[in-house]
């Protein structure tokens, strides 16, 4: 009877953990089909391109909205209900697709969607490790984040030094934080769903948070692989 008991303890975690992470990957899934959606109608109409990335004042208020919808989000998450979380996470895919749009400026469509390709392969294969492994990942999120608080650091100093040098030293290091944050992310929403989370705001959470580490790996891999228009 006990053995039977922690069998079917153990199905329902497995059913609870596979429930949260459809809905993150569901969410996530939406918010990046948001961004690439608006990016693309951004950059196919002028007078909406002009207005964004040719007016700085608006450019850069969107990207502190950005900025404040993440806070907000991955901050007061818990005094949120589900349907605002839901809101604002929709919110900041769009307000990311408008700022995105500037990349079909520098960057060749082919480029751009080769580059997602791999990005997609990477960020799955390190999910994938994430969700399958038995080894406590709780040790990587230290040495994640100092290497995250490094990258932000770096690119704020090359903001002044404009040194091409530093730049592809900070998206090679880049590259390896958010392709470790993909796996260790992953790894923590399955730890949330075995504590007993549920529900759609963990799921929200979860989505930026995976969304973020997309993103940016994208972002990262674009300045490698990326072909500048001539």
């Amino acid at each position: 009877m006990n053995q039977l008991n922690v069998t079917q303890a153990r199905t329902g975690l497995i059913v609870k953990q596979n429930a949260l992470v459809r809905q993150v990957y569901a969410w996530m899934g939406l918010g990046l089909a948001i961004t690439a959606m608006l990016a693309m109608v951004t950059v196919s109409s002028p007078g909406m391109l002009q207005a964004i990335v040719g007016n700085r004042p608006v450019f850069y208020g969107l990207m502190i909205g950005e900025l404040a919808l993440v806070f907000i989000l991955s901050g007061a998450i818990n005094r949120l209900s589900g349907t605002v979380a839901t809101l604002l996470f929709l919110g900041y895919s769009a307000l990311n697709g408008l700022t995105l749009s500037v990349i079909f400026i520098v960057y060749t469509a082919d480029s751009i969607a080769s580059t997602f390709a791999v990005t997609a392969a990477m960020f799955g294969a390190m999910s994938i490790y994430g969700y399958l492994t038995k080894k406590d990942l709780t040790s990587w999120g230290s040495f994640l984040f100092m290497g995250l608080i490094g990258i932000v650091i770096a690119s704020l100093v090359n903001i002044f030094l404009q040194s091409s040098a530093v730049s592809w030293v900070v998206s090679g290091i880049g590259v390896l934080v958010f392709t470790g944050l993909t796996a260790y992310d992953t790894w923590k929403i399955k730890a949330m769903a075995a504590a007993g989370e549920e529900g759609r705001k963990p799921a929200i959470l979860g989505a930026l948070t995976l969304y973020l580490d997309f993103i940016n790996l994208f972002l990262m891999l674009l300045r490698f692989m990326g072909g500048r228009r001539d």
